[in-house]
Parts: C-alpha cells; sequence; structure tokens
C-alpha cells in the first residue's frame, strides 16, 4: 500500500473543511429534483424506506471504502488503485468511475441549467401567474428550443469549472463552506413554510407511510438503490479522490458516517417541502421528472408568497446542483493532471469543454433529438438509466469485491481505522451484502424485462 501523496495533489485545510466539501459532494439534484420524483413515482414511503435501508447498509460501507482506497493510494481513482494493486482490473475500475462523473456531468449540467434558468424566471417575473401557454406547454418550450438549453448548460459547466480551477482549498472547500450552512437553513425554512399550508399532512403520509404493495415490484428496489448510490456519490471515485486530499488526523469513517446522515436529512426535509406543497394545492406527486419545472410552479402560482418560495426553491436547487457538479469534475480533473502534469487551471477547462459536448445531445433531447430514443427513453433519460442503473451499481460492485477481497484485511483497517468487530461487519457488508443486493436486483429488472 502506497500512502504516498501525489506532488499534484493538495490537502483539504481542516476536518471542517473535508466534511463540509463531502457533504456538498453528496448534497445535489440528486436530493431534491431526482429524489423527489422517484419517490413520487415508487409508492412514496416504500420507496424511501428501502432507499434508507440502501444507504446504511450498501452506500454508507461503500462510502468508507471509497475514503480509504483514496487514503492508501493518494490520488485519483486512475492512480490510487494500480499504486495498491498492480492487476490490470484494478485501472478499469478507476477508469469506470472516471467514464461515469463524465456521463453523469454531461446531463446534469442540461438540468442544472434548466433550473437557473427558472432562478432567473423567478427572480425577474415571479410565478404569480400561469404562461398564457400553461406551464407545461411554457417548460416544452423552452427545453424544445435549439439555442436556449445549451446556453444555460454553457454557463452551469463554465461556473463548475472556474470553482475547480481555483483549486481544493480556494475552490471547492471554500464554495462549500459558503453554501452548505445556507441551504441548510433555506431547506429547513421551506419546509416548515410547507408544512403551514392547509393539507400539506397528505404529503407526510405519502412519504413515511409505505404503499405496502410497491414492494413487491423490483424495479422500486432498483430505483432506489440507484437514487442510493447517486446521491451519496459513491460509484464515482469522488469519495475516493476526496479521501486522497484528506490528512493524516482526518477521520475518514467519521466523514462518511456525517456525510451519509446529512445527504439522507437533506432529502428527506426537501421531501417534506416539496410534497408537502404539492398535496396541498391537490397535485400529482408522481409527475416524474418534470415536477420541479411543471407541478412546483403550479403550486407556487397558487400558494401565498409563492414567488420568494419560488426563488429560494430555484436557487437552493442551483447551489446545491453545483456543489454536486464540482466533484463530479474533480475526479477526471484531478486524473488528467496526474497523469500529464498539466495544470489545475488547463485541465478544468479541457475537460470541462469535453463533458459539455458529450451533453449537448441531452440539451437538444427535447427539441431537435426528440425522435432519438432508447427502448422508448429520451436521450436525457437513457444517460440517467446508463448511469443510476448501469455504471454506478457495477462500479460500487467493483469497489465493494476489490476493498472486500482483494485487499488485505490489514491494509484495509490501517487505510479506513476500521477494526474489531466494527471492522469485520465493515469487510462482511462489502463481501456478502453489496454483491448479493446488486446481483439480485440487476437479475429481477432483467426476468421482469
Amino acid at each position: 500500500m502506497n500512502l504516498d501523496r501525489s506532488a499534484n495533489s493538495a490537502t483539504w485545510s481542516s476536518s471542517h473543511g473535508f466534511l463540509l466539501a463531502t457533504i456538498g459532494s453528496a448534497i445535489g439534484l440528486g436530493n431534491i429534483w431526482r429524489f423527489s420524483y422517484l419517490a413520487g413515482e415508487n409508492g412514496g414511503g416504500a420507496f424511501i424506506l428501502i432507499y434508507a435501508l440502501a444507504i446504511a447498509f450498501i452506500g454508507l460501507p461503500v462510502m468508507v471504502a471509497e475514503f480509504a482506497l483514496g487514503r492508501a493510494g493518494g490520488a485519483d481513482p486512475t492512480s490510487a488503485y494500480p499504486r495498491i494493486s498492480r492487476h490490470r482490473v484494478t485501472t478499469a475500475i478507476g477508469w469506470l468511475a472516471v467514464v461515469a462523473c463524465c456521463v453523469t456531468l454531461a446531463y446534469y449540467a442540461v438540468v442544472a441549467g434548466w433550473v437557473a434558468r427558472y432562478l432567473m424566471v423567478a427572480l425577474t417575473s415571479g410565478f404569480a401567474s400561469a404562461p398564457a401557454v400553461g406551464h407545461g406547454a411554457a417548460f416544452a418550450d423552452f427545453t424544445g428550443h435549439t439555442a436556449w438549453p445549451i446556453l444555460w448548460q454553457g454557463l452551469v459547466m463554465v461556473a463548475t469549472a472556474a470553482v475547480v480551477a481555483a483549486g481544493v482549498n480556494a475552490g471547492i472547500e471554500r464554495l462549500c463552506k459558503v453554501l452548505m450552512p445556507a441551504l441548510a437553513v433555506v431547506i429547513v425554512g421551506l419546509a416548515l413554510y410547507s408544512l403551514s399550508l392547509p393539507g400539506s399532512g397528505r404529503g407526510l403520509a405519502f412519504m413515511f407511510l409505505p404503499d405496502w404493495p410497491a414492494l413487491g415490484r423490483p424495479q422500486v428496489y432498483l430505483a432506489a438503490l440507484g437514487q442510493a448510490f447517486f446521491s451519496l456519490g459513491v460509484g464515482y471515485g469522488t469519495m475516493l479522490t476526496y479521501g486522497a486530499y484528506a490528512g493524516a488526523g482526518q477521520s475518514l469513517t467519521r466523514n462518511a458516517l456525517l456525510g451519509a446522515v446529512a445527504d439522507t436529512l437533506f432529502a428527506l426535509v426537501a421531501g417534506v417541502a416539496i410534497f408537502g406543497a404539492v398535496f396541498a394545492f391537490g397535485l400529482n406527486p408522481a409527475s416524474g421528472p418534470s415536477l420541479a419545472f411543471i407541478t412546483l410552479p403550479e403550486v407556487f402560482d397558487r400558494m401565498p408568497g409563492g414567488t420568494l418560495f419560488a426563488i429560494a426553491f430555484f436557487g437552493l436547487l442551483l447551489a446545491a446542483a453545483l456543489t454536486s457538479a464540482v466533484g463530479l469534475l474533480e475526479v477526471p480533473v484531478a486524473a488528467l493532471i496526474e497523469r500529464t502534469g498539466t495544470s489545475r487551471r488547463r485541465a478544468a477547462w479541457q475537460i470541462a469543454g469535453l463533458i459539455f459536448a458529450l451533453g449537448i445531445p441531452t440539451a437538444l433531447g427535447f427539441g431537435p433529438l426528440k425522435s432519438i430514443t432508447f427502448a422508448g427513453m429520451g436521450l436525457l433519460e437513457t444517460y440517467d438509466m446508463i448511469v443510476g442503473e448501469i455504471l454506478l451499481p457495477v462500479s460500487v460492485l467493483a469497489v465493494a469485491a476489490f476493498v472486500g477481497w482483494f485487499w488485505a484485511p490489514a491494509l484495509s483497517e490501517k487505510a479506513s481505522g476500521l477494526s474489531g468487530p466494527v471492522g469485520r461487519a465493515w469487510l462482511g457488508l462489502l463481501r456478502y451484502a453489496v454483491p448479493i443486493v446488486i446481483v439480485a436486483l440487476f437479475a429481477a429488472s432483467l426476468l421482469k424485462t
């Protein structure tokens, strides 16, 4: 095991900064937009129950494993694995994580661009009245345009690249120190306001009283597991890379535990804010990806102080999206720096440009490229399916198998700081629970199709 740090890497300035960067990477669109619409489509409380169990027994152990690999390898995934083990398969695991980051950010920036545009609408004209054509038609008109979605996608990528180019301390850590406390205050405020609306209690019942028949649908489990990976950010190599920047005195397990708890609480509080308002006005919680862009603007139309709620909501969504986008971009940027020795600034802008180009088809997937579908899904939905149901589960399975079976227990204990019964339980989950659950869900999904 190589504990020497790369010459091109930095370190977090403090444990507090490391923790906030971890939480910032985990909290994003996945906690608000994706979590809410998937919960709405998959039985509410049933989905949330499976999601919480997946976080505790699958996501958290893998998160600790990625931190430990980062500390041991001292670099990005493509370099850390070969430093720990010279087997050729380990290099492939690292590159799989990089590919997952690039594909995710390619469509993530498109959705974040929609959020930025809706924030501008909220700030300039508000949602005091519905567009003449209705919110659904207005959203379709915007996303179906050729230039506007690409422009907003580009602005998000520029902001993300600027933060990563500034460095680990001056860019990523500073951004998270400012935004994460602000996000916590805003989301709690939105949830309290939502709960004050008449009829919002039905939203709580939808979230926390499971639809038990939904537990018989394999797709609910696969969606919940994919959301757990997407939300925590495991499988991307982001936590591995952030672990490489951790100092010797910074606790990996504490960061993983607090990061997972904060990530889950944020998703639940966001769900309370969204579903409380949706049910208060009798709208459909199972409206899919359009929940934030069609259903909620209808809510803002009807609620007292809807414009202020809209500004807070879309501002929150955009800030959360940016902290996660920064984590996704950092992984391929770190890989390029490690392998070529290029400057951080050059690497950030080069990789951001490539990912921007990769995402253009998804930006046009509701307009000029709308006719291109795969298994009935548009381009953005296809990217999301590839990431959530293929790349991330396979990447997580590879991480669990490597740490659980191929890494010497003494070395994994040294890197993670886990030993004794807790360490054995952690390795047991990586060796048995994670592979069995992922393989079983893949099999169930294939049999159903």
